[in-house]
C-alpha cells in the first residue's frame, strides 16, 4: 500500500465548504475498482465540517439520485474520489457508503479511530490490514471493533498483525459469519483461531496462510480441520510454514476442493498427497514448490483424473516416473510447469509421456531441464493445442530444437527462450514458421542478435519480438511464485525470473529417513525468498476467459 499522503487544507473563500481541520490521508489504486484508503491516524476523531451558506451557488447534481453518483465516483480514481468527497455532505455520505473496498495501514495507532472510520464507510465488504514489522500493530479489541462493525464482510486479508491472538480471530468468526476470502501472514494466532474461523464461516471459499507462526510442533497443538467450511472451501493456499502438517485434516476434509498450493513448507508431504488424491475428489490445479515430495506423491496425484494445472517447482525427489503417471491418468491437463532445478531427474521420457497422453495441453513451461530434439518433436506432433511455450536455463536446447518448434507447432502463439544455446539460425525460423504466434521473447542467448530481431519484425511486421541480446548470461532461471509480481514487460511480455545459481546436488537421499536433513542442508526452505511470479502467470490470466477458470 502506497504511503505518499497529500494533506487536505482548508478551501478558499467561494468555495462550497470548509474543513474543521486538515485531513491527512494516503491512497493508492490504479482503477476505482480496487481503490485502497489508508489512513495516518492521530488520536483525534477525523472529522468535516461543511458551510450551511448555499445562496451562492446552485446545485446542479442535487437532481441526480444517490445510486447514479456512486456509479460516477466507481470510475474516479483514488485521489479524485477522496476530492469529490469534500465538495458536500451529501457527496462525502454518497463516496463512503459507495466504498466496498478498504485497506488500512493497521498500526495501534489506527485504534482509537475504527468507530469514526467505519461510521462513515459502513459498507465495505473487502477489507485489508497491514502493518510493517518494526510497528505495533492493532490487537484483539481493534480487531473485534471492527468486525462488530464490518459484518457484511467477505474478503479480509491480514498482514504482520502480530499482537491478534486467538482471542480475536474467534470474535472475527462469529461477527463475520459471510467471510469468503480469508489470508493472514506473518501473524502469530495459532490453531484455536483458525479453527474458529472454519467452524463459523460456513460460506469460505479460499483460504490463504503464510508464515503463521502460532501454530507450533507441540503436544498442545491441535489439527486444523475443514469445520464449517468442509463443503465450500474451493482452495488451499500454504507458504513457508514449518508445521503445514497441522492443516492436513482440513485439506483432506474439503469434499469440494478445487486448488492446491503447497509453497516451500518444511515436512514429508507424500503422506498428505496420498490421502487427499483420492478418485473422487475435485482437484483440478496443484502447486507444488521447494517441498519435500517424491514420486510418491506424484503418483497418488495422478489419482485426480480432473487436473488441469500442475506446478512442479523446485522438488529435486521428482523424477520420470511420477511426471509418467501424471500424464498417463490426467487426461485433461492444460498447463503443465516443471523446474527440474537442474538436476536431470526429469527429462526425456517423461516429455514423450506428456506428448502421447495431453493432446489438450496449452501451456507448457520447462525450466532446467534439458530436453532432446525427439521429445520436443513429440510435443510438438501431438500437442496441436499448444498455444504457450517457455523454455529456460536448457542446456541441450539449441537451433535444430527451435527450427523443430518453429515447424511443428502450428497453434504457438507465444513464446519464450532464455539462457538456451539458441543462435539466430535458430529464430529466423519464426520468419516462416509457428503461423499464429504473436509474441517471441529471447534473453540471454549469448549468441542471438539484435540484427535478427529487426530482421524478424520486417518479416513479420504483426509480430512482437522482444530481445535481450546484450545481457550476460550470469543467472539461471526460477519459476517460484512470489506475493507480489514483477514489473511488466514494455511490450506485454510476461517478466523472466531469475536468481542466484544453485549448486546441484552429488546424491539425493531415496530413505524417508534422510530426505529432510538433505532437503534442509542442500536447498533450503526460504532461500531466494525475493523471487519474482512465474514467467507465464500474466499469460494465464489474459487467457482464463477463452480457456476456462484456472
Amino acid at each position: 500500500m502506497g504511503q505518499s499522503s497529500s494533506s487536505l487544507s482548508p478551501s478558499p473563500p467561494g468555495s462550497t465548504h470548509h474543513l474543521h481541520r486538515s485531513v491527512v490521508l494516503s491512497s493508492s489504486s490504479s482503477s476505482a475498482g480496487s481503490e485502497a484508503l489508508a489512513f495516518r491516524n492521530s488520536k483525534e476523531e477525523v472529522s468535516i465540517e461543511f458551510s450551511e451558506d448555499n445562496s451562492s451557488y446552485i446545485d446542479y447534481t442535487s437532481e441526480i439520485p444517490d445510486d447514479c453518483l456512486a456509479v460516477v465516483f466507481q470510475f474516479l480514481g483514488a485521489g479524485d474520489r477522496k476530492r469529490c468527497s469534500l465538495v458536500s455532505r451529501r457527496w462525502l455520505l454518497v463516496e463512503g457508503q459507495s466504498r466496498h473496498r478498504l485497506a488500512l495501514n493497521a498500526q495501534s495507532e489506527l485504534q482509537p479511530v475504527i468507530p469514526s472510520i467505519f461510521s462513515r464507510f459502513d459498507s465495505v465488504t473487502k477489507l485489508s490490514l497491514r502493518c510493517d514489522r518494526r510497528s505495533v500493530s492493532i490487537d484483539d479489541n481493534g480487531l473485534i471493533l471492527i468486525s462488530l462493525r464490518c459484518r457484511n464482510l467477505t474478503r479480509l486479508k491480514l498482514r504482520g498483525c502480530r499482537e491478534i491472538s486467538d482471542i480475536g480471530m474467534a470474535a472475527l468468526a462469529k461477527n463475520c459469519k459471510e467471510l469468503k476470502k480469508f489470508s493472514c501472514g506473518s501473524c502469530m494466532f495459532g490453531a484455536k483461531g483458525m479453527n474458529a474461523l472454519l467452524d463459523n464461516c460456513s460460506s469460505l471459499e479460499e483460504l490463504s496462510v503464510k508464515r503463521l507462526r502460532g501454530i507450533n510442533d507441540g503436544g498442545a497443538a491441535e489439527p486444523i480441520g475443514p469445520g464449517a467450511a468442509a463443503m465450500s472451501l474451493k482452495s488451499v493456499c500454504l507458504k513457508e510454514l514449518y508445521n503445514g502438517q497441522f492443516f492436513g485434516p482440513l485439506i483432506s476434509g474439503a469434499k469440494k476442493l478445487k486448488t492446491l498450493k503447497l509453497l516451500r513448507c518444511l515436512g514429508d508431504w507424500d503422506r498428505l498427497l496420498e490421502t487427499v488424491a483420492t478418485s473422487d475428489n475435485c482437484l483440478s490445479e496443484v502447486h507444488l514448490e521447494r517441498l519435500q515430495v517424491s514420486d510418491i506423491g506424484l503418483s497418488a496425484l495422478s489419482n485426480c483424473s480432473n487436473l488441469e494445472i500442475l506446478h512442479i517447482v523446485k522438488t529435486p525427489e521428482c523424477t520420470n516416473t511420477g511426471v509418467i503417471a501424471i500424464a498417463g491418468h490426467c487426461k485433461f491437463l492444460r498447463k503443465l510447469h516443471i523446474d527440474g532445478w537442474k538436476t536431470n531427474r526429469i527429462g526425456n521420457e517423461a516429455l514423450i509421456a506428456i506428448a502421447k497422453h495431453s493432446a489438450n495441453l496449452q501451456e507448457l513451461v520447462l525450466i532446467g531441464v534439458n530436453p532432446s530434439s525427439i521429445s520436443l518433436e513429440a510435443i510438438a506432433i501431438n500437442c496441436q493445442k499448444l498455444e504457450r511455450l517457455a523454455l529456460c536455463g536448457s542446456e541441450t536446447i539449441a537451433d535444430g530444437e527451435i527450427s523443430c518448434i518453429a515447424s511443428k507447432c502450428v497453434a504457438l502463439k507465444k513464446l519464450c527462450i532464455k539462457g538456451c544455446p539458441v543462435s539466430d539460425e535458430g529464430i529466423e525460423a519464426f520468419a516462416w514458421g509457428c503461423p499464429n504466434l504473436v509474441k517471441i521473447k529471447v534473453k540471454k542467448c549469448r549468441n542471438v542478435t539484435f540484427e535478427v530481431g529487426d530482421w524478424l519484425r520486417a518479416r513479420r511486421g504483426s509480430l512482437v519480438v522482444n530481445l535481450d541480446a546484450c545481457a550476460v548470461e550470469t543467472e539461471t532461471v526460477d519459476a517460484s511464485a512470489s506475493d507480489s509480481g514483477a514489473p511488466e514487460d514494455p511490450v506485454g511480455f510476461p517478466p523472466m525470473m531469475s536468481h542466484a545459481a544453485v549448486a546441484q546436488p552429488d546424491h539425493l537421499a531415496s530413505s524417508s529417513s534422510s530426505r529432510a536433513s538433505v532437503f534442509k542442508s542442500r536447498f533450503g526452505l526460504f532461500g531466494g525468498r525475493g523471487l519474482v511470479t512465474c514467467t507465464l502467470r500474466r499469460w494465464s490470466n489474459g487467457n482464463s476467459s477463452s480457456n476456462g477458470t484456472s
